[in-house]
């Protein structure tokens, strides 16, 4: 069961949620790139943190893009929706 769409998530290393995210789509056989924000440093960080504000006008955890749709936290009804699962 696979998507040929590939969510990118913005997570933390620490964040319970993010880390339950990341698990339900390995999982189901998804295909993602993540970043782990709180891992960056310098303008790698600061350049990351502002593609979020652009993407959401906030800096909550998870973030996740699923083509142009957007999901700020784990909600597994919308993510499963906005996959086709």
């Amino acid at each position: 069961m696979s998507t040929k769409i590939k969510p990118r998530l913005y997570t933390l290393s620490t964040c319970v949620h993010c880390s339950a995210l990341k698990r339900f789509l390995a999982e189901n056989g998804i295909e993602y790139d993540y970043v782990d924000v709180d891992k960056l440093h310098g303008r790698e960080k600061q350049d990351i943190l502002s593609e979020m504000t652009k993407i959401t006008g906030d800096m909550r955890f998870p973030t996740i893009v699923i083509g142009k749709k957007v999901i700020v936290g784990f909600y597994e009804d919308k993510v499963r929706e906005a996959l086709g699962l």
